[in-house]
């Protein structure tokens, strides 16, 4: 049961990279007026964090004093969520392909998880929180009153991806992607930690056919009859 301090409710959505779920999770909170978690882009930040400093995977005692001590920032601006370290502007860094393969190592090791787990509970706040990610249903909060799961086939999401780079000047090759996606897809459906893989009670939506106003009406609704059934949206019994 939820405590004082974390009662707010919260809609987790989770999903592989490139099925909308970072720019539905936007719009829904804005929506509802309510606060943000982009887990990715903090692992992502984690990693970039690492690597710049030459901090291994196997370095688990500067890993958990990393994920303690980082200062990263998340402003939102009309482009979307940018990320700041120590007054940088690293958005473009980390949200590259590159990015995400770190990411994907680095969020693998039990260390990072357990140390990011109460940065991103703490999070939950009034009046409520959107959660975008991968685990945000299964472990970070598994009484979310709302669980949806966004996928698409590993070809659409590879040309989302490749369009949104190219448009942000990115030199990438569209083969390369999809080889790069498929592989991280299964390195993050079978690590041991924390798969991807849909809560037991959640909603999943197939992406791959529809627009983002689409997939963003059905989470909608989706939010509003579950807050107008009139059942305890905050988790508890």
């Amino acid at each position: 049961m939820p405590t004082v301090e974390n009662s707010a409710p919260v809609l987790a959505i989770d999903g592989p990279s490139g099925t909308g779920k970072g720019t539905i999770a936007g719009r829904v909170a804005g929506h509802l007026g309510w606060h943000t978690l982009d887990s990715g882009a903090l692992y992502r930040a984690i990693a970039y964090v690492a690597v710049e400093n030459d901090i291994t995977p196997d370095d688990t005692l500067e890993l958990e004093n990393l994920t303690r001590t980082i200062a990263v920032e998340f402003v939102h601006t009309a482009d979307g969520l940018n990320i700041w370290l120590d007054g940088r502007d690293i958005t473009d860094h980390v949200r590259s392909e590159s990015g995400g393969k770190r990411a994907s190592i680095y969020a693998k090791i039990p260390v990072v998880r357990d140390g990011l787990l109460s940065r991103q509970r703490q999070m939950r706040t009034a009046p409520g929180l959107v959660a975008d990610g991968r685990d945000m249903g299964t472990v970070v909060f598994p009484d979310a009153f709302l669980k949806v799961f966004l996928d698409a086939s590993a070809s659409v999401r590879a040309h989302r991806r490749y369009n949104q780079l190219k448009a942000k000047g990115f030199d990438v090759k569209l083969r390369a992607l999809e080889r790069e996606i498929a592989d991280r897809d299964a390195q993050d459906r079978s690590r041991t930690v924390s798969p991807l893989i849909p809560a037991g009670d959640a909603i999943v939506l197939d992406t791959s056919e529809k627009g983002i106003g689409q997939v963003f009406a059905e989470v909608r609704k989706l939010v509003e009859d579950r807050l107008a059934s009139g059942q305890d949206y905050l988790g508890q019994v």
